[in-house]
């Protein structure tokens, strides 16, 4: 029926749901003072509410070998992301990890799934990663953290063309989602919980709010994303829209982290908007 809501469409709205949240979710990460205890705060909490999820869901047969290597990904990315926001800028580096990301997940998609993006959206994730990449341009950043950031960015394209895999492998999208932050969050929570060492607890005392609501976030935010990866079959064109996650990590800088915003800053943050709606054309 015309007028009708298509599986690309409903993909579409969900990662940039899934983008909007995730801004939210690093700010909180950010802001806390310990890092390292946070994301295992995050990550533990999200895994406690998976639970539910991954009992009632069937076994993700098929898609075991995608969750094994999206959790070595994923424990790598956290703690490459953790590194890079406690030497550096949120500001700084958040656009760097992002937006690396859509470009090399577009050669990955192309080199390992065979997808060929159409020329617009080509564009528009030329124009999403440059745009993303100079929000960062006139900030300070360290070689340690410009290392720490790309590292991430390199990270993130590398579990996403996992997990779109994953998901598609598995029996239904719930089944991969409620598996992935079952087992992934109670290993990350593990592996950051020993790195903080005795203050861990201490900062699960000060923090345990805002990381309890991070972590239902986390489950919101990259469990719209999966579900979008199964819907659609392009991965490239849905992991770029993912970056105007910056558009609202801008805001949050700004209104929450009380820093400023450049003219480049905000041209930057046209260019995304420009290329997100090349995507969506």
């Amino acid at each position: 029926m015309a007028g009708s809501l298509t599986g690309t469409d409903l993909a579409y709205a969900l990662i940039l749901l899934s983008g909007a949240i995730h801004a939210v979710v690093n700010a909180i990460l950010k802001s806390g003072k310990d890092k390292m205890a946070g994301r295992a705060l995050i990550d533990g909490s999200s895994a406690v509410f998976a639970i539910p999820l991954a009992i009632m869901s069937p076994l993700p047969h098929g898609a075991w070998g995608w969750l094994i290597g999206s959790a070595a990904i994923h424990l790598l990315y956290l703690y490459a992301l953790v590194r890079s926001f406690q030497i550096a800028d949120f500001s700084a580096a958040y656009p760097i990890a992002r937006g690396t990301a859509p470009a090399l997940t577009a050669l990955l998609a192309i080199g390992l799934m065979d997808e060929v993006p159409t020329p617009t959206e080509v564009a528009g994730i030329v124009a999403i990663s440059t745009g993303v990449l100079a929000m960062s341009l006139g900030r300070h950043i360290s070689r340690a953290a410009l290392g720490w950031s790309l590292l991430t960015g390199v990270c993130i394209a590398a579990y996403t063309v996992v997990d779109a895999n994953g998901v598609r492998a598995a029996p239904s999208a719930l089944s991969y989602i409620g598996w992935s932050f079952m087992l992934l969050g109670f290993a990350i929570a593990a592996f950051f919980a020993w790195i903080s060492g005795p203050g861990f607890v201490a900062t699960v005392k000060d923090q345990w709010k805002p990381g309890v609501i991070a972590g239902m976030l986390s489950i919101i935010t990259y469990g719209c994303a999966l579900y979008a990866y199964r819907l659609a079959e392009a991965t490239a064109p849905l992991a770029a829209l993912r970056e105007t996650s910056i558009l609202f990590a801008t805001l949050i800088a700004v209104f929450w982290l009380k820093e400023k915003v450049t003219p480049l800053r905000a041209a930057a943050a046209l260019a995304i908007a420009a290329g997100a709606i090349l995507i969506l054309s």
